[in-house]
C-alpha cells in the first residue's frame, strides 16, 4: 500500500515497506531459536578417552564409591542413596569448601549414578570431581 502525498497522484512511491521483512525475520530467529537445543541432542557421538589432569588441591575430599553391584559408599563406609545428600549438607555444613570425588565402577548403573550426583547437587556441594583411569 502506497502513501499519497498532496502532490501528482500517478507518481508511485519507490520506498520499500520493511515491516513484513522485519515480521519474518522474528519469526524465522525464533523458530531457530527454539530448534537449536534440539538439533544438538540428535547426534550421536563417541566421547574422546580422557588426558591426566592436575588434582584440585582441597583441605579435605569425602570420596563416593558406586560399585557393580549398586552400593554406595561415603568414604568406604556404605550407605543407602536416600541418606548420602543428609550426610553431605552436614559434612558442607561443617567445610563451606567441600570437595567429593565421585568414583563409580564402568559396570555401575548410569542411573544410579547419575541419582548420586543429583544428590550431590542438592547436598550445596559445588566441587565434584569424577575419577577415572588414565590411559
Amino acid at each position: 500500500m502506497a502513501i499519497q502525498t498532496q502532490g501528482d497522484a500517478d507518481d508511485v512511491m519507490s520506498e520499500i515497506n520493511v515491516t513484513p521483512l522485519v515480521d519474518v525475520m522474528l519469526v524465522l530467529l525464533v523458530v531457530f531459536i527454539v530448534t537449536a537445543p534440539l538439533l544438538a541432542n540428535a547426534i550421536k557421538v563417541q566421547l574422546p578417552k580422557t588426558a591426566t589432569t592436575a588434582p584440585i588441591e582441597t583441605k579435605k575430599a569425602v570420596t563416593l564409591s558406586v560399585d557393580a553391584q549398586g552400593r554406595v559408599y561415603v568414604d568406604k563406609t556404605e550407605t543407602s542413596l536416600a541418606r548420602i545428600e543428609s550426610e553431605l549438607k552436614a559434612l558442607h555444613g561443617a567445610q563451606p569448601d567441600l570437595a567429593v570425588h565421585l568414583s563409580a565402577d564402568e559396570s555401575s548403573n548410569y542411573g544410579l549414578v547419575a541419582k548420586v550426583m543429583a544428590a550431590v547437587d542438592r547436598a550445596g556441594v559445588s566441587k565434584l570431581s569424577v575419577v577415572t583411569l588414565n590411559e
